[in-house]
């Protein structure tokens, strides 16, 4: 992708995820209105023509919006408070110490977000994410060759799925670059078939089967797996709460020339 296209993807996305309440942080809809108004039009447009090209690009972009407002602090639409300017600090050790691992378990999950103010069912309905993007095989290869002392596959992995995993991720491969779908029944569509797959056993991560160990969370899966709608407007409102962690405004921060790196 181009310098020019990857500022502008990164702008718009700033702008079309990063959302958060007018009231605390002084972000609102419309934001642009008076300084740019085809501003949110450009940036919806720029991302369009940029996903069609690289529909691996929207879990990057979401990715990246955990990045910047979960550390430092598809297919649905929102009203976005915007304003949010950029941090002055962007550190990839800090995405790995405080975003949570593919193997985090229920417990640590629910501790993770709650640390940043989220409640244990927006962390199930956060984690419905993992309906697109691919994942490296590095980051699941211990549930199908080296789970624990006792066992090398993860009993909880449905054992066809394994299967096909093990023929995509071979065991020993040096090939750092092989990724697998995270939703293989709809990998590039923001719906509800993460959920399903949960309930199937399918979950690639451990961080996502480990949601139907726990009554509450198992529930939430449940429910969101019924309902594009319904989780679709929960993700939504999730976002939107997320986007409210550590919001830069006014004196603070800075609006990045490029968003590849500080001013």
């Amino acid at each position: 992708m181009s310098s020019k296209k990857l500022t502008c993807v990164c702008i718009a996305f700033f702008l079309v995820l990063c959302a958060s309440v007018r009231l605390e942080a002084q972000l609102q809809v419309g934001f642009y209105t008076s300084s740019c108004a085809i501003a949110e039009f450009v940036v919806k447009d720029e991302v369009r023509k940029a996903y069609m090209s690289d529909m691996g690009l929207a879990a990057g972009l979401v990715r990246m919006h955990f990045h910047d407002c979960f550390v430092r602090a598809g297919g649905l639409g929102y009203d976005v408070p915007a304003g949010r300017r950029d941090g002055r600090v962007s550190l990839a050790s800090e995405a790995n110490t405080n975003l949570p691992s593919p193997a985090s378990n229920v417990n640590q999950l629910t501790q993770i977000f709650g640390n940043k103010g989220l409640t244990q069912e927006e962390m199930v309905t956060l984690s419905g994410a993992h309906t697109i993007g691919r994942a490296h095989c590095t980051s699941f290869s211990p549930r199908l060759y080296n789970f624990n002392t006792t066992t090398n596959q993860d009993p909880t992995l449905d054992s066809q799925y394994a299967s096909q995993l093990k023929q995509k991720c071979p065991q020993g491969s040096t090939n750092t670059n092989l990724v697998v779908p995270m939703d293989p029944s709809s990998p590039n569509v923001m719906d509800v078939g993460y959920y399903n797959d949960i309930l199937a056993n399918r979950g690639l991560f451990t961080s996502d089967q480990t949601l139907l160990t726990n009554s509450a969370t198992a529930n939430q899966v449940n429910q969101n797996a019924m309902n594009t709608f319904v989780w679709g407007s929960k993700f939504a409102a999730a976002m939107v709460k997320m986007g409210q962690i550590g919001v830069l405004t006014g004196g603070a921060g800075e609006v990045r020339l490029n968003c590849r790196k500080i001013n």
